[in-house]
This record gives C-alpha cells, sequence and structure tokens, in this order.
C-alpha cells in the first residue's frame, strides 16, 4: 500500500486544527468532531491493510530534510496498536468538551487536535530527532489544556507538569546527539540494531530513564500526575492517562530495551524495586482519597508500575503482558474519568461524600461504572485481567518476589475501587441533589458504550490486539536474550554428588551384612 496514509493522519487534524482557531463555538466542535472520526475511519484502514507476519515496518514514509535529518514515519504492530487507542479516544474527548467547555472554545478544540497529530506523530516517527520532537511538542498543548481551561489550582498543576517532564527530557536529548554521532545516523530502524558500548549504555540508559520514568511516570517522580489530573478539564485527564502515560511506556520498549540492552539487565533491580514500592504504596495512598480524580489518577501510577515490571522481565510474556496492560488501562482509566465527569457536570464536585444511592436515579450509569470498575480490579472478561495475568506470569519466570509484591498491588486495587463504587453507587441518599440528577443522555452514552464494547472485546478475545503486536514483541525479545538477568525464579539444575558411587556400594554392603 503506497498511499501515505500515516501523513494524511498527521494532516488531517492539524487542518482541523487550524480551522478551528477562526471558527465560532459551535461549528468548532463540529470541525473537531469530524475531524477525528475522519481520523478513527483512517486508523480502522489502517488496522485492516496491516500485513500481520509481514514486514517489520509498515506503510513507510521517508523524505531527507537536512543534515541527515529525515521526515521519516513508519510503523511496526506495537505502534499500530498504540495509534488506534489515540484515535479511538479522540472523538470521545471531544463529546466530553461539548457542554462542559464554554470559553474560548475554538481554542481548546484546536488544542486537542493538535495533541493528536502529536500523539501519532510519536507513535509514527522513524527518525530519532523526529520523534524528539513529536515527544517534546505533545507538553505544549496539554500545558494549555489544564493551564487555561483546568481547575481553581490549574496554574500550579500546569507549570509542575511542565517543568517535570521538560527536565528529564533534557537529559535524553543530549544521549541522542551521542548516540547519532557514535552511530552515524538518525535512522531508528537501524539504531535498533546498533550495539552501543556496555559502558555508553549505561549513562544512555540513564539518560532516557531520566524522561521515560517521569513520562509513565514511576514513583517518585509521580507526584505531578494527581495534581495535573485534578485540575485538568475531564477530557483532558482522559487523554493524559489513556495515552501520554503510554509514551513512557513506548519509549522504553523502542529505545532503552533495544539499544541498550545490558544497562537494561543491569538496572533491573531498580526498575523492580521502583515498580514494587509503586504498586503497593499509590494503592494504599488512593485507599484513602475523598476526591475521586486523585483516586483514579493514583490506581493509574499503580498500574503503571506493573507495565515496568513486565517490560524488564525478559519475556515475551512480560513483554505482551505490559502492553496489554497499556492498552487496557488506557481504556479502563479513560473511562473512569469520563465516568467522574458525567457526575461532575451535574453536582460540579469531585467530593465522593457528597454522592450515594446513585443507582437508585441513574441506575445505567451505575452500570458502566461498574462496568469499568471491575475492568479496572482486573475482572476475567474485561481488557485489564489478560495484560495483567499475562504480565504477572512473566514476571514469575524471573522474580517470585516481585511476582508476590505486584499482585498484593491488585489486591489493593480491588480494595480501593469496590470502595469507591460502594460509596459513590449504593448506600443511602443523604444528599437531596445527588438524589435528583437525571440518568445519561445520548451524548453520554456515545462516550461510554464504545469504550464499554472495547474493554468486553479485549477481554474476550485478546487475540485481537495480541496477534500484530506478537512478531515485533518476538524480535524484541531475541534482541534482549542475550542479556537477560538471572534473578529468585531461574531454575538451578543440581550436580550429582561425588560420593554417590561410594554411597551406593556400602548399602549394598550393608544389606549383605543383614
Amino acid at each position: 500500500m503506497e498511499f501515505p496514509i500515516l501523513s494524511l493522519m498527521l494532516a488531517v487534524p492539524l487542518v482541523g486544527a487550524i480551522a478551528c482557531l477562526f471558527l465560532g463555538a459551535q461549528s468548532a466542535r463540529m470541525v473537531a468532531l469530524v475531524a477525528t472520526l475522519a481520523n478513527l475511519a483512517l486508523g480502522v484502514v489502517l488496522w485492516l491493510n496491516y500485513d500481520i507476519g509481514g514486514a517489520q515496518w509498515q506503510f513507510v514514509e521517508r523524505a531527507e530534510i537536512f543534515a541527515g535529518f529525515s521526515y521519516a514515519l513508519g510503523i511496526d504492530g506495537i505502534a499500530l496498536m498504540l495509534i488506534m487507542l489515540s484515535v479511538f479516544l479522540m472523538p470521545i474527548c471531544i463529546l466530553a468538551s461539548w457542554d462542559s467547555i464554554t470559553k474560548r472554545v475554538g481554542e481548546y478544540m484546536s488544542a486537542f487536535l493538535l495533541m493528536e497529530v502529536l500523539m501519532i506523530g510519536v507513535f509514527a516517527a522513524q527518525d530519532m530527532f523526529l520523534f524528539y520532537i513529536f515527544f517534546e511538542a505533545g507538553l505544549i498543548p496539554m500545558y494549555l489544556i489544564i493551564g487555561v481551561w483546568g481547575g481553581d489550582n490549574r496554574i500550579y498543576a500546569s507549570y509542575k507538569f511542565f517543568l517535570y517532564t521538560l527536565l528529564g527530557s533534557v537529559l535524553m536529548l543530549i544521549a541522542m546527539m551521542w548516540m547519532v554521532n557514535e552511530a552515524g545516523t538518525t535512522d531508528i530502524p537501524t539504531l535498533l540494531n546498533y550495539d552501543f558500548d556496555p559502558q555508553a549504555q549505561t549513562w544512555l540508559w540513564l539518560a532516557f530513564f531520566a524522561s521515560f520514568a517521569v513520562k509513565m511516570p514511576m514513583w517518585p517522580v509521580h507526584t505531578w500526575l494527581p495534581d495535573a489530573h485534578v485540575q485538568a478539564p475531564t477530557a483532558g485527564s482522559v487523554i493524559l492517562a489513556g495515552v501520554l502515560l503510554k509514551l513512557g511506556g513506548y519509549g522504553f520498549i523502542r529505545f532503552s530495551l533495544p539499544m541498550f540492552p545490558e544497562a537494561s539487565a543491569q538496572f533491573t533491580w531498580l526498575v523492580f524495586i521502583l515498580s514494587m514500592i509503586a504498586v503497593i504504596y499509590t494503592s494504599l495512598v488512593a485507599l484513602v482519597q475523598n476526591d475521586m480524580k486523585k483516586l483514579i489518577a493514583y490506581s493509574s501510577v499503580a498500574h503503571m508500575a506493573i507495565v515496568t515490571a513486565g517490560l524488564f522481565a525478559f519475556n515475551a510474556q512480560g513483554l505482551e503482558g505490559a502492553m496489554m496492560v497499556m492498552l487496557g488501562h488506557g481504556l479502563v482509566s479513560g473511562a473512569l474519568f469520563l465516568c467522574v465527569g458525567v457526575i461532575y457536570d451535574r453536582l460540579h464536585t469531585r467530593e465522593i461524600a457528597r454522592y450515594g444511592g446513585l443507582a437508585i436515579n441513574m441506575p445505567k450509569y451505575a452500570l458502566f461504572f461498574m462496568l469499568f470498575t471491575m475492568a479496572s480490579v482486573g475482572l476475567p472478561g474485561t481488557s485489564n485481567f489478560v495484560g495483567e495475568f499475562l504480565a504477572l506470569a512473566g514476571l514469575y519466570k524471573v522474580s517470585t518476589l516481585v511476582t508476590l509484591v505486584c499482585t498484593t498491588g491488585i489486591i489493593l486495587g480491588a480494595a480501593y475501587m469496590l470502595y469507591l463504587y460502594r460509596r459513590v453507587a449504593f448506600g443511602e441518599q443523604i444528599n437531596e441533589d445527588a438524589a435528583r440528577m437525571p440518568d445519561l443522555n445520548a451524548r453520554e452514552w456515545a462516550m461510554l458504550a464504545p469504550i464499554a464494547a472495547a474493554v468486553l472485546w479485549m477481554g474476550v478475545y485478546p487475540e485481537s490486539f495480541l496477534a500484530p503486536m506478537r512478531q515485533d514483541i518476538a524480535a524484541l525479545e531475541a534482541r534482549i536474550a542475550r542479556a537477560a538477568p538471572h534473578f529468585d525464579a531461574d531454575n538451578v539444575i543440581g550436580t550429582p554428588r561425588e560420593h554417590n558411587a561410594n554411597y551406593v556400594a556400602a548399602a549394598h554392603g550393608e544389606e549383605g551384612a543383614h
């Protein structure tokens, strides 16, 4: 397929973003919705035309620009799935903002469409510096979305988000410049098979880790996330949790593991320790939250810790599980933020105590909320179960201790999510204003129903999502296998005892004496 579909997927929202700047509120909403739906249709065409088991890089486009820097796009199965997640969530975000955003609507829609361009660009970039431009530029629209349309404390949250993520990425840029100078190319597929000096790998890995750990986010550089989520408008939270957190995981898969396998093995213990702390600590913090958004934000950190642990298990199950958790979490956390947004639009508070008994007056809402709560817990038949099971199975091959701690985190996840659901949907209706809230309208149905269908599809038939990625994950596993670290779950084959022959002879002698 020679048609430049990836460039078209970048151009459609870009043209829409420019158009929205010059339109009135209602026209801007319509243009944004049409542009995002058109990109979703192009995404479906991309998926249908992707040749599973074919060339590793497909839909490749390349144009040299200057001094070795080139406009190069192309995707493998891993990038395909993350692009599909992005284009699937964007129309839902536009619908979520339809009534709640009333000031500077054109600029808001423009920022969201620009965000879509940059997210797709990150996953499709085949040039190191092109990747960096997309990766960093994605900060700008999100910074504006939080800072202009956010809550009361939005300025603090937007600056914190911007500074945390920017400072980590400066080190990554320096590392990239050294790598390009060393390897003589900016081409990512070439660099994936370039063997850097193991000593240099250590410093390069740490520089990339500084950026990706903040983006994930990993403990202890996670503190920007709860603030950003609480202050962001509903759609901002959806795209932040649904796609932007996945950039860190994608970075580990695309750069840290294949380009620096020895360093990745050297620092596996660090990733495991940080992941274990994150799973337990953020789950306990989530358990005591009174603000719904903050609770879901902390749960995101715990889920992403299972992703990092799975990635550094150095086996196919761990890698596939990490990717499935990323995709499942993108859907489920986005849906949970939408559920918070639905009742926030009615009552304008996120305090859990202000609700209660919503299953009585909002039964359809309570049903959707229950499905997404169960998916977050990892109920079999939902998206998160598949990923968490695979990730933990891969981890179990490496370390029983890390698996035990991460599984404990999932148990705590059930505690805080079910506790949240019980307080919001069940119990007595003590607040009259909450008891008078109407059930879902048609727009809210259109937001929640597609995600519910995707969550169930992913849980019942995960092969649809695993098949495009399998070949690429196998290639990554083959690349990093030589450096795989050894932990407590390795089978150690015993050596026969040297005195076995003497022991047998002595035993026979004793029998003869009897």
